[in-house]
C-alpha cells in the first residue's frame, strides 16, 4: 500500500498571549489535534466559518509557523525533524497561493523578480525564457514580466501568485481562499485555470474556501472544521452531512434556482472561546441534539466507508 502524498497527524497550534499588570498569560488553541491525508492528484476542500483555523492549518503544513504538537509527513517522510537542507529540499515539493494577491507580492519587485524568488531561495538558476514559460502557463503574456503588481488587475495578480507557486514544479499546492477577493467572473477563470493545471501537471490541491458551492464543484472530498478541530470528512461532494454543524453550514448555501427554496434554522448559543475550550464537544453549546455525554467527553472522529464524523449523536 502506497503512502499518501501528505499525511497530518495530531497537528495542534496554541498561541500564547502576553499578560499585563493585572492579567495572566493565556494560550489560545487555533488548531486542535487535526488528522488528514491527501492522495496524489486529489483536490481536498477545507470549509468552516471564519476563525476556525483553516489558514493556520495551511501555514502549519507549510511550516511557515511551527506546530505545538503533531506531525506533517510528505510521502511518509516526517518534516518535523528535518535539518535545514533537507527541509529546503522538501519545500520544493510544496507551494502556497495566498488569499490576497496584492499583499502576497512585494510591490518593489517586478513580476519577473517575484517569480524568480523561489529559484533564488533554492539557489537554482532561472532565465528570462523560464519566466516567460511560467507566465504563459497561467495565460499571462511574457511582457507582464517587467511590470509591477500595482500595474496588474486583481485576477492578473492572482495568476502571478499561481505562477510563483508553480515555479519549482511542486507536487502539492495549498490554495488559501484564492478567489475570495476577486469578481465572480474572474473567480470562474481562476478555477478553470486551476483545474486545467491539475489535469496537465498532475497536481494535488488543498483548497480552503468559504464558498461552499465552489468547493462542491471543484473538490473531490470536503473537510469541515469547527473551532480548530475536524468535525466531519465527506468522501465526495454528494454525500449527505451527518454532523449537525455541517448540516447547518450546508443549509446556509443557497442554490441559484427560484424553485429551490430553503428554510434555515438559525443556530442558537455562542461559539466557545478558543482560550477556554469546553471539555466535551465544542459544538454542544449550539447543538439541539446535545446531551450530557456530549458536554463531558470530546467525540472521536469515527470513520466508516471513507465518511468520518466526530459526533456522539450523528444525523
Amino acid at each position: 500500500m502506497t503512502e499518501p502524498l501528505l499525511s497530518v497527524r495530531g497537528l495542534t497550534k496554541r498561541f500564547a498571549t502576553g499578560g499585563g499588570w493585572f492579567a495572566r498569560p493565556r494560550e489560545m488553541t487555533a488548531v486542535n489535534k487535526v488528522d488528514l491525508t491527501l492522495e496524489r492528484g486529489e483536490v481536498v476542500g477545507i470549509v468552516g466559518e471564519s476563525g476556525c483555523g483553516k489558514s493556520t492549518l495551511a501555514r502549519l503544513i507549510m511550516r511557515l509557523i511551527e506546530a505545538t504538537e503533531g506531525e506533517v509527513a510528505l510521502d511518509g517522510i516526517s518534516l518535523n525533524n528535518l535539518n535545514r537542507r533537507d527541509l529546503q529540499a522538501a519545500r520544493q515539493r510544496m507551494a502556497m497561493v495566498f488569499q490576497d494577491p496584492y499583499s502576497s507580492l512585494d510591490p518593489r519587485f517586478t513580476i519577473a523578480q517575484s517569480i524568480a524568488e523561489p529559484f533564488v531561495v533554492q539557489s537554482r538558476p532561472v532565465s528570462r525564457d523560464d519566466i516567460a514559460t511560467i507566465l504563459e502557463s497561467v495565460s499571462l503574456p511574457a511582457s507582464s514580466a517587467e511590470r509591477y503588481p500595482h500595474q496588474l488587475s486583481g485576477g492578473q495578480r492572482q495568476r502571478v501568485g499561481i505562477a510563483r507557486a508553480l515555479a519549482l514544479k511542486p507536487d502539492l499546492i495549498i490554495l488559501d481562499e484564492p478567489t475570495a477577493s476577486l469578481d465572480v467572473s474572474v473567480q470562474t477563470q481562476i478555477v478553470e485555470l486551476l483545474a486545467s493545471l491539475r489535469d496537465r501537471l498532475g497536481l494535488t490541491y488543498l483548497f480552503i474556501s468559504h464558498d461552499l458551492g465552489l468547493v462542491r464543484y471543484f473538490c473531490d472530498r470536503i473537510i469541515v472544521m469547527y473551532l480548530g478541530s475536524v468535525v466531519e470528512v465527506l468522501p465526495d461532494t454528494r454525500t449527505a452531512p451527518r454532523h449537525p454543524y455541517t448540516r447547518a453550514l450546508m443549509d446556509s448555501s443557497f442554490v441559484p434556482d427560484p424553485a429551490c427554496r430553503k428554510t434555515i434554522v438559525p443556530l442558537s448559543g455562542e461559539i466557545p472561546s478558543p482560550f477556554n475550550l469546553p471539555s466535551g464537544c465544542a459544538f454542544s453549546a449550539r447543538c439541539s441534539r446535545a446531551t450530557d455525554a456530549c458536554r463531558s467527553e470530546p467525540p472521536r472522529l469515527e470513520q466508516h466507508d471513507g465518511h468520518a464524523v466526530a459526533c456522539i449523536h450523528p444525523l
